[in-house]
């Protein structure tokens, strides 16, 4: 085999491994627009959740100031 012959194989080798990488970077980048509708529904959701949060933690701080409320009327009842 001449040195042309040579380098032409060594070329073809090389494009060879560049077209496999290349199709593996496709392939993810094929995945970016679900990947993408995924996590705006991920962000919906977290932001639902956030305002659920909010929710909870006002019922907890008025259930809190209700139980102090019932305890110091309690208290005062007790010792009456």
């Amino acid at each position: 085999m001449d040195e042309a012959s040579k380098a032409i194989n060594h070329f073809s080798v090389l494009m060879e491994d560049q077209n496999a990488k290349l199709d593996a970077v496709l392939e993810y980048v094929g995945e970016v627009p679900r990947m993408a509708a995924r996590l705006e529904k991920i962000e919906r959701q977290v932001d639902k959740l956030s305002d659920d949060m909010e929710v909870v933690k006002a019922a907890v701080k008025a259930t809190n100031r209700d139980v102090a409320a019932l305890d110091h009327r309690v208290t005062r009842l007790e010792s009456a």
